[in-house]
């Protein structure tokens, strides 16, 4: 039998432990539906570490890290910590953990949900078969180039500086090739190269990989018309590959395509098999305790962490359809609730109880359990 997968557990603040023990217990329900084996080791980060270490990321929750094969994260932040000095803030947790753990891209898929049409912002024929992942390179570019700011007799005088390596594009525009060739098999590049000198070499790069996938498509676009195509015909993309600023937007903005934050889940990858797991949306310290907050985001991210850090495929997708179900079914956490409607509302416990039920009732096939190889490295 092949060793256990260990996972580092990093609840953090607000509604995250909440959020993240229904994820366990999903995790839990896989090892038994599908024969894997999962060891979890938790720790902490953010304010909750603030208050008790000194420091948001603590160097045993860092050593655990890097003894685990991937880190599963609830959320961290809140007005408690707000306050506090940029360099403690519990957000900078976030980046040191990327930067020490070598994580250099972020996947953040965006899929439609039946039952949650009218949710969207947009009409429900606009995001009709959403299937799309955004791949943000996230440790280059303007948010990590040098910063400075200056008095002159003019008044003060800031910049920051937009600088990527070849190496960097490379790595990330291959990813997003590999990851389009197990799905639909196009790649959109989305840079500004009618203006900036480092999105024509991300261009440049992005033309040489492409070489090296001849059954995956590559398409070229500006960020400004990436950002009004993605509301207007979404369900053209597949995978889309851009720098950190422009992902970062874009990113939040194919948010709202599902109608929910509560939904998204996100992937920080390095190379080998080795991710951070977690949701997109916040800590969410107004609702934190009360047992509605929306795990589904977490449950999928732990899907996530199945498919790309451990291989288990099958899995991946039986916690994925099980979420999509209970959605489909018409259950429901408050924040999924419009005014008016009529739902099935559910707690948080309630939502994850749902999932392992479906989980359960799925149909494995004998031959994926626990043996599929990683998909993208």
């Amino acid at each position: 039998m092949s060793r256990a997968k260990k996972v580092a557990v990093l609840p953090g603040d607000g509604i995250g432990p909440e959020i993240v023990e229904q994820a366990v217990r999903v995790l839990h329900q896989v090892e038994k539906k599908f024969g894997c084996s999962l060891e979890f080791s938790y720790g902490m980060i953010g304010g909750g570490a603030i208050d008790r270490a000194g420091t948001p990321l603590p160097d045993e929750t860092l050593q655990l890290c890097k003894q685990c094969d991937a880190v599963l994260l609830g959320a961290v932040g809140g007005p408690a910590w707000d306050h506090y000095p940029p360099e403690i803030r519990p957000e900078k947790a976030l980046l040191q953990l990327r930067k020490e753990l070598g994580l250099f891209s972020n996947l953040r898929p965006v899929m439609q949900f039946d039952g949650l049409e009218s949710s969207s912002a947009l009409r429900p024929e606009v995001i009709k078969d959403v299937d799309l992942v955004v791949v943000r390179e996230l440790t280059g570019g303007i948010y990590f180039g040098e910063k400075t700011r200056i008095n002159t007799p003019d008044g003060e005088v800031a910049s920051d500086l937009l600088i990527y390596h070849e190496y960097e594009v490379e790595r990330i525009v291959r990813q997003a090739f590999e990851i389009a060739e197990k799905r639909r098999k196009k790649v959109t590049s989305v840079d500004k190269a009618n203006v900036l000198e480092s999105s024509r070499l991300w261009r440049k790069v992005a033309e040489k990989v492409s070489q090296e996938y001849p059954d995956v498509t590559l398409e070229h676009m500006l960020v400004d018309n990436c950002a009004m195509q993605i509301v207007q015909r979404p369900s053209t993309f597949d995978v889309l590959v851009t720098e950190n600023m422009f992902g970062d937007i874009l990113s939040d903005e194919a948010a709202v395509l599902s109608g929910s934050i509560g939904l998204l889940p996100s992937a920080s990858l390095g190379r080998g098999t080795f991710g951070l797991y977690e949701p997109v949306h916040g800590s969410a310290p107004d609702i934190a305790g009360q047992g509605v907050a929306n795990p589904a985001a977490t449950l999928l991210s732990a899907a996530m962490m199945l498919r790309y850090s451990f291989g288990y495929h099958e899995a991946a997708n039986a916690v994925e359809e099980a979420v999509k179900q209970v959605i489909a079914k018409g259950f429901r956490t408050p924040d999924l609730i419009k005014e008016g409607q009529i739902k099935m509302a559910v707690d948080t416990e309630e939502f994850g109880a749902l999932v392992i039920k479906e989980i359960d009732q799925s149909e494995v096939a004998p031959e994926t359990k626990a043996n599929a190889k990683v998909g993208i490295r």
